[in-house]
């Protein structure tokens, strides 16, 4: 029966690592899009396609804010690249940076004549131009914003642990219990994946040790 002595026969912590997403390309922009601010493909294009193309800016005229929407290349520019890890070390400091820039490999038959989807200066940060954007067409802007400097920071890590619960009389029962929990947010700072982001940082995983026994009730 499942009543009585239990133990943990094994115990293992460990940490595990998870690293940034790529910058969008137009696909994963489309699908952020869907599943982030509830639009359909073509208003996302129709949307970023603005941003491409220039809104006009109260005090700054007509102005391009994002690279070219349609690509499939993950690549950005080492100027860019540059600048993000500027921009990541003033504003969440020296541990948010990697310590040499993050380069995604393209997807083999990718064409790569653009870079990925970015904005076009980190100056133009999505809080400046709030009141100066169409509603929809700023989250999309803080979207990619966030995306973009997402993929060039330092990975999140989590410590993990892992219990292998035994029954002490017949041993036909066992329990895998697993927990994970936040160590440090690196690149989550910036931007959470949907449907990612259940760990919270600062909660304990149990201290049970190899050998501990327990009394189910």
């Amino acid at each position: 029966s499942k009543a009585g002595r239990w133990y943990a026969d094994s115990v293992k912590r460990d940490t595990s690592v998870s690293r940034p997403h790529p910058p969008f390309t137009t696909s994963t922009m489309q699908q952020d899009g869907a599943s982030k601010l509830n639009l359909t493909p073509a208003q996302v294009m129709q949307l970023a396609q603005q941003l491409y193309e220039g809104v006009d800016i109260p005090g700054m005229g007509h102005t391009a804010l994002v690279t070219y929407i349609r690509t499939d290349s993950t690549r950005v520019s080492s100027d860019a690249q540059n600048e993000a890890l500027a921009y990541i070390r003033s504003n969440f400091g020296d541990n948010y940076a990697p310590v040499r820039p993050n380069v995604y490999k393209a997807k083999s038959g990718a064409q790569d004549a653009h870079e990925a989807i970015r904005p076009i200066s980190l100056a133009m940060t999505p809080e400046s131009l709030k009141d100066k954007l169409q509603r929809s067409m700023y989250k999309l802007y803080k979207l990619i914003y966030d995306r973009f400097v997402a993929s060039q920071m330092a990975p999140a890590l989590f410590d993990t642990l892992t219990v292998h619960v035994n029954s002490v009389s017949d041993k036909v029962y066992g329990y895998v219990l697993k927990g994970k929990t936040l160590k440090f947010n690196g690149w989550q700072a910036a931007y959470m994946p949907a449907g990612e982001g259940e760990e919270k940082s600062g909660k304990a995983l149990p201290d049970i040790k190899e050998g501990e026994t327990f009394i189910l009730k």
